[in-house]
């Protein structure tokens, strides 16, 4: 009955005029089916909002056996674990969906903004008796905040909680704005040379990569087999062994994905300058070139791995060719800092096998996690890639109209551009991780996450 425990030291220590105190970062994992877990955002108007605490740790213990029992039951639908205070608790569970909250309870003016820890503030199906539980509020459809003695409306109070550290950590850019939203259709699609009743994937990782599990448990629930190969470049000889095995792994392959990640040794310019110059290499690259040009084999790139696309030519170009400075680049993230959340992006064509199971206009959610996802292109380059429908995809709002918010559009990519396509689609370059999806995950961002990119391919092997 007790939780795991672990923790980790700090690296305490100085570096120049930067001090870092000794410090110890503890944790506690309870694990649960993840079916059960519950998540923290109001989910409508008119519940009744209670809190769940006692007195000392048998009080509080009680407490939660009490909340869990219910929520079993399925009696709770959303749940706070107080941090600082109830006032606390309740405002940021309105922030989810700009549900309101007012107290009608039992809570006293003074307790608002009392530390309580251990305690938890829920939203419940209906009104209980427990000892360990008391009224505290409702959920309204007004977006505000009512505690009788403070109020405010919930969006003012996120506009300032987002605030706080806004002068270290910007949350916005300033850009905003929609931008033209690109439309293209396509009838008929390219099929391959040779079908595959369980087409296999290529899936090299390098130094930095972190998403090769996701996208072989991708591959393979879709139907297709995963081969993932380590490349090492900790010596000479262990980078000619890489390229070697590379290549006989891609000659057995019907396509390649590269997947997402932090790719190592690429400073200064960053983007995947290493994964370039490694598929660069000629027994790869040979390889490469028959997988597209003869057996009409598949290409995909994710975050990372887009990055190494563009690097290479091979979106928007088809073929790995040298680039400059005239061609499209992905570029460091307007915010100047990592990006990590959930946005919404359109297809905008799906003459791509990758998105046959797509069609254009259709919004989907997807995580995104990059520091450098701006895409950079001329507005002739631009408008060439619409006309021949390689523009694949566009960050857009809520309305689902393309859009240059960074609530939106995560790093200010022109035209608002997720993702490209080669000429004929069968290479795909983008930044959102179309591998990160499965059931239970996201439970406090609802939306439509499956695009279908996998299936798609296995499918454009097995009845092209």
């Amino acid at each position: 009955g007790c939780a795991a425990i672990g923790g980790k030291d700090s690296m305490s220590g100085s570096f120049m005029d930067k001090d870092v105190p000794p410090t110890l970062i503890s944790f506690a994992i309870a694990p649960i089916r993840a079916g059960e877990v519950l998540s923290p955002e109001f989910k409508a108007a008119g519940d009744p909002v209670y809190l769940f605490s006692g007195d000392g740790p048998e009080g509080t213990k009680a407490a939660w056996e009490a909340f869990h029992d219910l929520a079993r039951q399925g009696g709770v639908k959303a749940a706070w674990a107080v941090e600082e205070s109830a006032a606390e608790a309740v405002m940021k569970m309105s922030f989810g969906e700009s549900i309101g909250f007012k107290a009608d309870g039992e809570l006293a003016a003074e307790a608002w903004h009392r530390p309580m820890a251990g305690a938890i503030v829920a939203e419940l199906a209906g009104d209980i008796t427990n000892p360990c539980a008391r009224r505290i509020g409702v959920t309204t459809v007004q977006p505000a905040v009512d505690l009788g003695t403070d109020s405010g409306a919930v969006g003012e109070l996120l506009a300032l909680n987002e605030a706080v550290l806004a002068d270290v950590y910007p949350t916005r850019t300033g850009e905003t704005g929609s931008v033209e939203a690109f439309t293209y259709p396509v009838s008929e699609r390219k099929a391959p040379a040779v079908k595959c009743a369980r087409p296999r994937a290529f899936i090299p990782v390098f130094p930095g990569t972190n998403c090769e599990y996701d996208t072989a448990r991708a591959v393979t629930e879709a139907g297709g087999e995963a081969e993932i190969l380590v490349v090492r470049n900790l010596t000479a000889a262990d980078a000619a062994e890489s390229v070697e095995r590379a290549a006989k792994a891609i000659a057995r392959a019907q396509m390649i994905v590269l997947p997402g990640g932090f790719s190592g040794g690429d400073e200064p310019e960053g983007s995947a300058k290493f994964i370039a110059a490694f598929f660069r290499s000629g027994a790869v690259r040979a390889e490469v070139e028959k997988l597209l040009e003869r057996r009409d084999g598949l290409m995909l790139g994710i975050c990372n791995g887009f990055q190494a696309l563009i690097k290479l030519g091979l979106v928007p170009f088809g073929k790995i060719v040298d680039t400059d400075e005239s061609c499209p680049t992905l570029s460091y993230n307007t915010i100047g800092r990592h990006q990590s959340k959930i946005v919404r992006v359109r297809v905008a064509s799906n003459v791509s096998p990758w998105l046959a199971a797509a069609e254009p206009g259709e919004v989907y959610s997807v995580p995104i996690s990059h520091g450098e996802g701006r895409f950079l292109a001329s507005e002739d380059t631009v408008r060439a890639l619409a006309s021949s429908g390689q523009i694949a995809t566009q960050y857009v709002d809520l309305d689902g109209v393309p859009s240059m918010d960074t609530d939106f559009n995560p790093n200010g990519s022109c035209f608002a551009i997720e993702g490209i396509t080669s000429p004929d689609g069968r290479v795909f370059g983008k930044m959102g991780h179309a591998e990160r999806i499965g059931p239970e995950l996201y439970k406090n961002v609802p939306g439509r996450y499956d695009m279908g990119l996998f299936r798609s391919a296995v499918r454009y092997f097995r009845e092209s």
